[in-house]
């Protein structure tokens, strides 16, 4: 079964996301902000992670460095899930450890793009 780490502190998202990714065969785990998905990683390393730029307690960007210095942590595919669009913040994201972004709001169309881009889907 695939799995997928939604890591945003948002509800709304984490509830579009999550319907989005069951309809595609994931098993979805949730996280509010950047520490507690680590904490999720610690329990069990996603395949794949979903992960919001701007949060409290830890950012998208800590949080992948974090991940990427991990036993196993270079194994999930990360998608960054942004309203940042500039090109600075897109080659940030890629050069922490991130796989593929998506633009926020995005929709199921474009999410099963992103995942199929990063071998999931």
């Amino acid at each position: 079964m695939k799995t997928c780490l939604i890591v945003d502190d948002s509800r709304v998202i984490r509830k579009v996301s999550r319907h989005i990714l069951e309809t595609l065969g994931f098993t979805v785990a949730e996280a509010e902000n950047g520490q507690l998905g680590l904490d999720a990683c610690a329990q069990a390393m996603p395949d794949v992670v979903l992960l919001d730029w701007n949060m409290p307690v830890m950012t998208g960007i800590e949080f992948i460095v974090h991940l990427r210095q991990r036993p196993g942590g270079e194994k999930p595919k990360v998608v960054f899930c942004t309203t940042e669009n500039d090109v600075a913040h897109i080659r940030e994201a890629i050069s922490a450890g991130a796989d593929e972004y998506v633009m926020k709001p995005f929709d199921h169309e474009t999410l099963q793009i992103k995942l199929q881009l990063v071998g999931f889907a």
